[in-house]
């Protein structure tokens, strides 16, 4: 009897392993649409907030023709994204082609590399606000910039970094 058991598990174990290695797995249909890589790959880094990705996204994923405001007539459009954080301002042409963006975030965290920075030169320094500037231009590439506010007690002082934590100038 114990060796009847045996060899059902077994064959139910043999079974279940041969259903799933063969198989077919359906998956939910996959629609890949047309984004502006080139601007999201320009101002992408990973460690940035959720409000700022999520405007990105937006400003990346617009489609300027099928839009409300699409009139042939019009060269250029600037489009407004805005979340509570911040706000991207985007400008297409005509055909739909993302050719700059002005972009600016208050008090958003901080990425690894700037804070980082921050508490290698300013130790014990507290930061009540900061300001992430973003400037994007089609054939220029996209600019980055981290205004932050630094205070000690009554002491104040503003800093910008870039991106990847080099301090820029005093402000």
């Amino acid at each position: 009897m114990k060796q009847i058991k045996s060899i059902m598990l077994f064959s139910f174990f043999v079974l279940g392993l041969f259903t799933t290695v063969f198989s077919q797995v359906l998956m939910p249909e996959v629609v890949i649409s047309a984004m502006r890589y080139k601007y999201l790959s320009a101002v992408d880094n990973r460690e940035l907030p959720q409000p700022v990705r999520i405007l990105e996204h937006q400003a990346a994923s617009y489609d300027v023709k099928n839009s409300e405001y699409y009139d042939d007539e019009y060269e250029e459009y600037n489009i407004s994204f805005y979340l509570p954080a911040g706000y991207v301002l985007a400008t297409y042409n005509k055909d739909g082609k993302l050719l700059r963006t002005a972009e600016r975030f208050k008090n958003v965290a901080l990425p690894k590399s700037v804070a980082q920075s921050l508490v290698k030169r300013y130790p014990h320094w507290d930061i009540p606000k900061d300001v992430y500037r973003v400037t994007y231009e089609d054939d220029k590439g996209a600019t980055k910039v981290w205004k932050v506010l630094l205070k000690q007690g009554e002491k104040r002082l503003k800093v910008k970094l870039d991106d990847e934590g080099e301090f820029t100038t005093k402000l």
